[in-house]
């Protein structure tokens, strides 16, 4: 697994509420726990300091690296989209942004193509890109991010065919790949899960085993987010694999959930000095505990 990746997850779902920051040391503690060696967990955190994710701060001859708003903007709508288990009922409607990128900022034009995928949009022809959730703050924020408003439209429309909308869906995602990647998911944590809950029920695994494995079912589900779109229920298949694997995936969360957290929380407060310091981390808050 690569390590700059790798930190991502446990910002994302660690880091990000407790404060958003944390002492090298703990970091290179934890990713120690996957073999990650010290070298390359400077390295990766380095590459995310340059590429405006995190920011650096001293106290005294400790490092600490916090979520920048940009990183901490981008932890905030992957959490919103991992911890979603049910897709949303749509309204009807269509987002379209269509640019016109000179070709001496080609760079920016293949930058704004890899955010948009990420965000869940689909491409509907040469610059015209399509989506039918709301994304307007998401768009705003790329525009502004690039400073690319002159060359940019962005539009909410209705289509009127001549095809129907499912067919339209069919054109900018490839559903039936997707879907593989769902099964694939579900063969390989559906058992591994049920290996986990027996071990757990008999006290068989420990809290860095269960922060072990909970990482590593982030970071896997994660990956969903560069090839899932999110489309409403409405527009889906029928036999659509992405609600089972959202289920297994909240499953298997809750499972590790409260060890997991002892396990980092060990990690992070000894790389604390002052021993009460806040956190801002309220672990029955999380939006797969909460009891609905």
């Amino acid at each position: 697994m690569n390590t700059r990746s790798m930190i991502f997850t446990i910002y994302g779902d660690y880091i990000r509420h407790y404060g958003s920051e944390i002492w090298i040391g703990s970091l290179i503690r934890l990713l120690k726990e996957f073999g990650h060696n010290e070298q390359a967990v400077r390295a990766a955190i380095s590459r995310m300091s340059k590429q405006g994710w995190v920011m650096a701060r001293k106290e005294g001859n400790k490092s600490y690296y916090f979520l920048t708003e940009r990183g901490a903007d981008r932890m905030d709508e992957a959490a919103k989209r991992i911890f979603k288990l049910k897709p949303d009922k749509w309204d009807d409607e269509w987002r379209m942004l269509i640019y016109s990128i000179p070709e001496e900022k080609r760079h920016l034009r293949d930058e704004l193509r890899q955010e948009l995928i990420w965000s869940g949009f689909g491409n509907i022809s040469n610059s015209c890109w399509i989506t039918p959730n709301s994304l307007d703050k998401e768009v705003n924020s790329l525009i502004n991010k690039y400073g690319i408003s002159k060359y940019v439209h962005f539009f909410t429309a209705r289509y009127e065919g001549p095809e129907e909308n499912v067919r339209l869906v069919r054109k900018c995602w490839d559903l039936a790949g997707i879907n593989e990647k769902y099964q694939q998911f579900l063969s390989e944590y559906q058992q591994e899960y049920y290996e986990a809950r027996n071990k757990f029920q008999n006290n068989g695994l420990s809290d860095a085993e269960c922060f072990v494995q909970r990482t590593k079912l982030v970071h896997e589900y994660r990956k969903f987010l560069f090839i899932d779109p999110g489309l409403p229920e409405d527009l889906l298949p029928e036999k659509w694999l992405g609600s089972p694997a959202a289920s297994l995936f909240s499953d298997y969360y809750k499972l590790l959930a409260e060890p997991a957290s002892r396990f980092f929380e060990e990690v992070f407060q000894e790389g604390n000095e002052l021993e009460n310091k806040n956190l801002e981390y309220d672990f029955f808050q999380h939006p797969l505990l909460i009891e609905e």
